[in-house]
């Protein structure tokens, strides 16, 4: 068995879902998430990510991805339903997100989630080199860094949360709360999005287990377990140089004559999901047109949604919620050859969506939560013109780091109409000064920043760090 000095663990392998005919498989970047943030850190690293295949029955041996070993975990088809689809996205994922849909719970999620933790944790240990790192990622697998302690304690283990983490109110809710504090608290590092996700877990891990904790550390037995806020980010050097080709700078001129060359594109990319507030920007943006403040032919709405979690009830209502929404605008607003809204549920390669950020005069991204969302992030680091206005919710962890954004309550909205025209009116010198500013802080805090910052802490001895995120 291959051992590797650092190891990955989260529920999905980085990879996309067919194989060419050649053998070869390629890195699976959907737009914003956990790939596209640990992307460029690894594909040059020897390493091995272990994950989840997508699909039921006994692993399927895959090949290398750029040098990473790809190990595989199995699910059998309930394990998907009652793991993934009933404890990770029907309990925990709403509970983390203020509980925009309300979570359910049913024991036998709580045992498929125990099993499948317990599954990953085995799997890391099996692969994972003597005194090596093991990073684990995501609501997915909060058991697994107390179970590897227990199967190999000689291991250096960071856990990372992409996703917010609630307040003490919410979180008491789940009836094993315990047991999720206790399963992260066998790594050596906790890493948050934000200040304020620390701050909850400290408040928690005191209440729930009586230990001692502070924002930045809790003592766990004879160990301290080190917490604190990493926010995540993006490859801003390589988005900024594939959003400079020529190519994609054409593609980006033809994008907006095939639209009809309106003044103003507003673009929006989501996973379809009901922490996104598609439904709240869909119904301003009707309003700005019903008042006439907008425009069908002077203004067009792109509004990408790629379906995702499609088997989950809650998910396929809202998919049809949206649909309804957009038919109706498009019916009632719309003309010949001029929709009023361009939706699209399939996913863009990355030359194609970063096109897209170019065209788009005002970027709307407008979740009711989330833990960062890297699309805002992505979006800026494509604008090499300076131009462009970024619209962004409050309640996204990158509004603490892009504070010239129009920042937007976006379940206010009256707030939300009006944020959007002043975007939408900005002057030419408002917009550069601002998205200078957001580009400066999205390439100074990038990709490396943040995996410098967190690794630091977490590999005391630094070699492993130094050969991931090489000094500047």
């Amino acid at each position: 068995m291959r051992q590797s000095p650092l190891v990955v663990v989260a529920n999905r392998l980085p990879i996309d879902d067919s194989v060419a005919p050649d053998g070869a498989c390629e890195w699976r970047r959907s737009p914003g998430g956990l790939v596209s943030a640990l992307h460029p850190l690894l594909r040059h690293t020897p390493a091995t990510w272990v994950g989840w295949a997508g699909g039921t029955g006994p692993a399927p041996h895959l090949p290398d991805v750029d040098g990473v070993r790809m190990h595989t975990v199995p699910l059998s088809a309930d394990d998907f339903r009652d793991h993934y689809e009933g404890f990770a996205n029907a309990t925990l994922w709403p509970l983390y997100h203020d509980a925009v849909e309300q979570p359910e719970y049913h024991r036998r999620w709580w045992d498929a989630y125990q099993r499948v933790n317990q599954r990953f944790a085995e799997a890391a240990a099996e692969v994972a080199e003597p005194d090596g790192l093991v990073w684990v990622q995501d609501y997915h697998l909060q058991l697994v860094p107390g179970l590897l302690r227990r199967l190999r304690p000689d291991l250096r283990i960071g856990f990372f949360l992409h996703v917010p983490f609630p307040p003490p109110e919410l979180f008491m809710q789940l009836p094993r709360r315990a047991e999720l504090l206790r399963g992260m608290l066998g790594a050596d590092v906790i890493g948050f999005q934000r200040a304020q996700a620390a701050h909850n877990f400290a408040q928690l891990v005191a209440k729930v287990l009586e230990l001692p904790a502070t924002d930045r550390q809790v003592t766990v037995d004879d160990r301290v377990v080190r917490v604190g806020a990493f926010p995540v980010s993006i490859d801003a050097a390589e988005m900024a140089a594939l959003a400079a080709r020529p190519e994609v700078a054409d593609r980006a001129r033809r994008l907006r004559q095939d639209l009809g060359e309106p003044e103003k594109v507003i673009l929006s990319v989501d996973r379809m999901d009901y922490t996104k507030g598609i439904e709240q920007r869909l119904k301003a943006y009707r309003e700005l047109l019903a008042s006439g403040d907008v425009k069908v032919r002077d203004t067009v709405l792109i509004q990408v949604a790629v379906p995702s979690r499609q088997r989950v009830a809650q998910y396929q209502i809202l998919r049809d919620r949206v649909e309804h929404q957009v038919g109706r605008i498009n019916g009632e607003f719309g003309r010949v050859g001029e929709p009023a809204i361009h939706y699209f549920t399939q996913p863009f390669d990355r030359a194609e969506l970063t096109a897209l950020y170019r065209v788009a005069d005002v970027m709307a991204v407008t979740p009711l939560r989330d833990g960062m969302n890297l699309v805002a992030k992505e979006y800026v680091a494509a604008r090499v013109d300076d131009a462009g206005a970024l619209l962004l919710s409050e309640f996204a962890g990158a509004a603490a780091e892009l504070e010239q954004a129009y920042l937007v309550n976006p379940h206010d909205l009256e707030g939300l109409k009006r944020e959007l025209l002043a975007a939408l009116r900005a002057t030419p010198e408002d917009v550069t000064t601002r998205m200078r500013a957001m580009r400066e802080q999205v390439r100074r805090h990038d990709i490396h920043a943040w995996a410098r910052s967190y690794l630091t802490v977490l590999d005391t001895g630094g070699a492993l760090r130094d050969r991931l995120v090489p000094a500047d």
